[in-house]
């Protein structure tokens, strides 16, 4: 039995030993494809080989053929190969099992030139190659000749590698948005960007493509817009992107990149540009804007403009060297964020000599340079559910480049108080003078000064700082008397207070008037009442039948008003002082004058108004109009102003004014006018320009008149319309437009254009004996050569310098998927010429962020 056992021991022993002896000398090649996994788990695990292919390839042609031995697969002929997500079109494909290699070629003529491209298909994408070659086990594609769509452009590159299906390098590559050309209607594209090198960059949310040394060409032509980089986004998205710049010559600064910069969007609310100006005579001006916009509340935009204007050479006496900034800022609220509390703000602080110095083209080409004030007002508004009351606050800040000096209010509050009737209707509604009674009122607080700029916010600005409140009450009433006519009361009451009051004398040492401010508290109140009543007359003239003209209506508005208020320049008030001037006369001023409150009135007034309004219309026969007449303004407005005040000393009777306003040709021809006539006789004594005001009443001398003149002109109005389908009988398309051509095949097209006529003329005289005249002519307007040429411009000729004042001409031109502007000021302080080209494709209006540069609005935020 011991035996046994022994023995049955040794036999297990011997086979584990040979196992494991056997296992020892298991050759390499089994060891790969099978591996005993000994340990213990739940399951049992065998783990086979990958092959290459990890899908079925699937493959049909009109002929194919298989080499065993090389493993070799040719497939000719409308030839198809499917693995799993791409799908490969070709005249000729081969597949290498050995290389795991799928090589595909397009169809030859028979010079041996591709005519028919490899259509390749992956990830809903198509690629167009003259020879693609994918390895199936790396899942890396070389591609020759390689069209690639993306979003709205077109990438065609002599090379193409695909590392993996986010990554593929290209070289010698052009890239495109022109329309035609990648729907292969034209060969050339009218444009196109070219780089040596190109990487294309493809993600989950935006595809972007990154480039060296890219150079724009304009149909095969080279142009010097060269930039290091750049990034194409291809994304619904805002993206970063390049600014392209316009070039061109200022007479003034030298050659210059105007608006070279980048754009960077930050988050979903802001976005960044950064602007650049560079001239070659060392001038350069540094623009940063950045937008912000959230929608349903508010939106706005902060723009800066640093430079410095080089001008002449340095050394010379006409070198000179200035530095200017301008700070801008646009907030606005939207209406419905919150009705009860509203914020605004209009910001635009420049150096005083910005506008004349300035080497940003845009501030030339929108006239701003022409620019003698500018304004900057913010603002807040509070208004009440249930108090019938507004709180308005306001600081505004004005600029005058003429003086040198602003006005700054700093702050400015005015509390209106609704409109309210003084007494309730006892019917329902209102009748008589006491139920019509309405109250106006209200308080405005003011911090005001007059400083210069050097000034601002320092020591000097607070001593002159004026602060004033006033307050108006305005009571008013009218009702209907005798059915025809309008009778009116009014009384007008004004209290003011203000810190600052004038003590004038005259300083015989100095021989000079002097003026004091005395720091007090003071104040005055004034009150004044009206009366008018005013009816309207009708009157008709009418003529034969059978003539042209059927009626002329006028309707006339006459009134008659009386004004009365006591004389606050009276001594018993207290608001009017005396001073012995230079010839030891006793004059009087105001102690409220050059204050923030104003000064009340001096001299009692017990004035007689007259207003007489007429309106003046002709009625004529017209085929054109479907009633068969006409209407047309003579006189929209024709209004006459006289004023006889009987408590005046002298000159009782004011100036006599006439006012008209009209329109003729259908409203398009605009007529403003303005006389102002002196009753009184002014004499002129031998050798002096100024004359003397008499007391002769009759001689109605022209004081002052002038005339605007505006009239649209238009093509519309004098061209006239042509059936080219019935005129001409042959049609053709040149690019995206449609033609018709004449015998002689030139084709034929409406030459649409504009010219806006501006004419004025002004005259004043005063007393002096000779009057001052202005006179002036603008012109604007635009024609369109060709449906993709147009010419526009802008002059004025000055009639009494017989001089031009200013001019620009511009030239647009339309090409296909991009624009070309050019823009010159020929002659005046700044002549200059600028160029520049924009891309007007979709997804690169953030990379290059091309826009239309129309120099007549400002810039927009986003």
């Amino acid at each position: 039995m011991d035996k046994t056992v022994f023995k049955n021991i040794l036999q297990i022993l011997i086979i584990l030993i040979f196992n494991n002896f056997l296992a020892q000398k298991t050759p390499e090649k089994l060891r790969e494809n099978l591996v005993i996994n000994d340990t213990i788990s739940k399951k049992d695990t065998i783990v086979v080989k990958k092959e290459a292919l990890e899908d079925i390839l699937r493959t049909k042609a009109d002929d194919q053929r298989r080499d065993v031995p090389k493993r070799m697969t040719f497939l000719i002929k409308n030839a198809q190969v499917k693995y799993q997500d791409m799908q490969i079109d070709a005249d000729y494909i081969s597949i290498d099992d050995n290389k795991n290699l799928i090589y595909a070629r397009g169809k030859l003529d028979s010079l041996g030139k591709i005519i028919e491209p490899v259509i390749t298909t992956q990830g809903g994408k198509k690629y167009e190659t003259n020879e693609f070659q994918y390895n199936t086990k790396t899942r890396q594609a070389i591609a020759y000749n390689a069209r690639t769509e993306e979003s709205e452009g077109v990438i065609v590159a002599n090379k193409t590698k695909k590392y993996n299906d986010s990554v593929f390098a290209m070289r010698h590559g052009i890239y495109t948005t022109d329309e035609y050309f990648i729907k292969k209607k034209d060969t050339a594209a009218d444009y196109h960007l070219l780089a040596s090198n190109i990487k294309l960059i493809k993600g989950k949310n935006k595809t972007q493509v990154v480039t060296g040394p890219i150079q724009m060409y304009i149909e095969r032509v080279p142009t010097p817009l060269i930039m290091p980089f750049a990034i194409l986004p291809f994304s619904d998205k805002r993206s970063a992107g390049i600014l392209i710049p316009s070039f061109g010559e200022r007479e003034d600064v030298g050659f210059f990149l105007n608006g070279l910069g980048y754009y960077q969007p930050i988050g979903e609310h802001f976005d960044l540009k950064v602007l650049a100006d560079i001239y070659t005579k060392g001038s350069w001006n540094l623009r940063p804007e950045m937008n912000y916009v959230k929608k349903y509340r508010y939106s706005g935009n902060f723009a800066a403009d640093v430079g410095t204007t080089v001008r002449g050479i340095k050394g010379l006496d006409d070198y000179t060297k200035n530095r200017t900034y301008r700070i801008a800022w646009r907030h606005t609220q939207d209406t419905k964020a919150n009705p009860f509390l509203t914020f605004s703000a209009s910001v635009d602080i420049v150096s005083t000599k910005f506008y004349n110095n300035t080497i940003n083209n845009n501030y030339i080409f929108n006239q701003n340079v022409l620019n003698t004030q500018q304004n900057s007002t913010v603002t807040v508004t509070k208004r009440f559910l249930k108090l019938p009351a507004t709180i308005t606050g306001t600081a505004s800040y004005s600029q005058n480049f003429a003086t040198g000096f602003a006005d700054l209010r700093l702050p400015q509050m005015n509390v209106a108080i609704n409109q309210f009737y003084l007494f309730k209707s006892k019917t329902g509604m209102r009748q008589g003078l006491l139920e019509n009674i309405t109250v106006n009122t209200g308080l405005n607080l003011t911090n005001f000064v007059n400083t210069e700029e050097g000034e601002l916010f320092k020591k000097e600005m607070w001593e002159k700082m004026q602060t004033g409140l006033k307050n108006n009450i305005g009571l008013n009433t009218n009702t209907t008397v005798a059915k025809y006519f309008t009778f009116s009361l009014g009384a007008n009451i004004d209290n003011a207070l203000t810190t600052k009051t004038l003590n004038r004398y005259y300083d015989p040492v100095k021989s000079a008037v002097v003026d004091e401010v005395d720091k007090n508290i003071s104040g005055y109140s004034t009150f004044s009442t009206s009366a008018s009543i005013q009816t309207t007359l009708y009157g008709m003239l009418k003529f034969k039948k059978g003539s042209k003209i059927e009626a002329v209506r006028h309707m006339m508005t006459p009134g008659i008003s009386f004004t009365y208020s006591p004389d606050f320049g009276d001594s018993k008030f207290g608001y009017y002082r005396n001073y012995y001037n230079a010839n030891g006369e006793l004059t009087p001023y105001s102690i409220f004058e050059k204050g923030i409150v104003g000064s009340p009135t001096s001299g009692m007034m017990g004035a007689l108004g007259l207003t007489i309004g007429n309106n003046v219309e002709m009625k004529v026969k017209s085929k054109k109009d479907s009633t068969g007449m006409k209407k047309i303004k003579l006189f929209e407005s024709l209004t006459l102003n006289a004023n006889y005040n009987f408590a005046a000393k002298d000159h009782p009777w004011s100036m006599i004014t006439l006012n008209g306003q009209s329109s003729f040709f259908d409203n398009k021809l605009s007529v403003n006018t303005r006389l102002s006539l002196d009753p009184y006789k002014t004499i002129y004594l031998p050798g002096q320009d100024t004359g003397i005001r008499t007391e002769d009443f009759g001689s109605f001398s022209v004081q002052g008149f002038d005339v605007q003149l505006s009239y649209p002109l238009s093509s519309e109005i004098f061209g006239e319309k042509v059936d080219y389908a019935k005129k001409y009988s042959s049609k053709g398309e040149i690019r995206n437009e449609n033609y018709y051509f004449d015998d002689d095949n030139y084709a034929r097209f409406s030459q649409a254009w504009t010219l806006n006529v501006n004419a004025n003329y002004a005259y004043s005289r005063g007393t002096t004996r000779t009057g001052n005249k202005i006179a002036s002519v603008g012109l604007d307007g635009s024609v369109k050569l060709t449906p993709y040429w147009n010419i526009s411009g802008s002059t004025h000729y000055d009639m009494i310098t017989k001089q031009l004042a200013y001019g620009r001409i511009g030239f647009s031109r339309d090409q296909r998927s991009f624009t070309i502007n050019f823009n010159w000021v020929p002659f005046g302080q700044y002549k200059v010429y600028d160029f520049f080209i924009g891309i007007k494709a979709n997804i690169l209006s953030d990379a290059l962020k091309y826009k239309d540069r129309s120099f007549t609005q400002p810039d927009a935020p986003f």
